[in-house]
């Protein structure tokens, strides 16, 4: 099925391109709804949804903690800082070729993998 282009989906891809933060929906929507007050957070949602599924935008799935929003497509890895929650891009190369060094995955065909480093950002260690 072909889905229309609507203002809204532009408005959301718009913001998650301009915060460059891998933000949390609820922060997407935070800064949408400023300027946008009659946008639903429902409609934010079904549209960061879409935008993920047709890979214009990627999102993050992160343990114990609530998804994020990447405006970066290729694939990558990231740190999140375990005091501050924040999610950061790493400067390191991607391994497509990780799933092959898997000896042992219980009968699970591995298609694919992301890669969260966890630790402390700058900003958490100047104020500790």
């Amino acid at each position: 099925m072909n889905r229309r282009n609507t203002i809204q989906r532009t408005l959301v891809l718009e913001t998650v391109n301009k915060l460059k933060c891998h933000a949390t929906a609820d922060e997407i929507y935070d800064s949408i709804v400023k300027e946008h007050p009659n946008i639903s957070r429902g409609t934010v949602y079904r549209n960061l949804n879409y935008l993920s599924e047709t890979g214009e935008i990627r999102r993050l799935e992160i343990p114990g903690g609530a998804d994020c929003f990447d405006h970066l497509c290729h694939k990558h890895y990231h740190a999140r800082c375990i005091q501050c929650g924040h999610v950061f891009d790493v400067d390191m190369e991607y391994l497509p070729n990780l799933e092959k060094n898997i000896k042992d995955a219980h009968g699970f065909e591995i298609i694919s993998h992301d890669i969260i480093f966890k630790g402390i950002c700058p900003e958490c260690k100047k104020s500790s």
